[in-house]
């Protein structure tokens, strides 16, 4: 696939975790990029936003805990995770571009038992 994620497991409350989100070149230098989650019976949301130029924001429910960032010497994003709370508990996606029009990894699992 064009973007592909890893990173996720299962973590206890207040611990950590990094997700990586490899894209082609093409794409990585084009378009901002994006994380977003979606827990059992919920919609999508989004998590994090990254823009080519480096901009940044947040969901308001990971202000301060969560940073997302880029490497464009290797065409990947990251979303680090801290102090991680049950309500974290997701599949979480890696987009490119639009959410409608865009590009969206395969998604990877992250768990945070309470």
């Amino acid at each position: 696939g064009e973007l592909v994620e890893s990173g996720g497991g299962l973590v206890q409350p207040g611990g950590s975790l990094r997700l990586s989100c490899a894209a082609s070149g093409s794409i990585f230098s084009i378009y901002a990029m994006g994380w977003y989650r979606q827990a059992p019976g919920k919609q999508r949301e989004l998590v994090a936003r990254i823009t080519t130029g480096g901009s940044t924001n947040y969901a308001d429910s990971v202000k301060g805990r969560f940073t997302i960032s880029r490497d464009n010497g290797k065409n990947t994003m990251y979303l680090q995770m801290n102090s991680l709370k049950p309500e974290d508990t997701a599949v979480y996606y890696c987009n490119a571009g639009s959410t409608q029009y865009g590009y969206w990894g395969q998604g990877t699992q992250v768990t945070v038992p309470s």
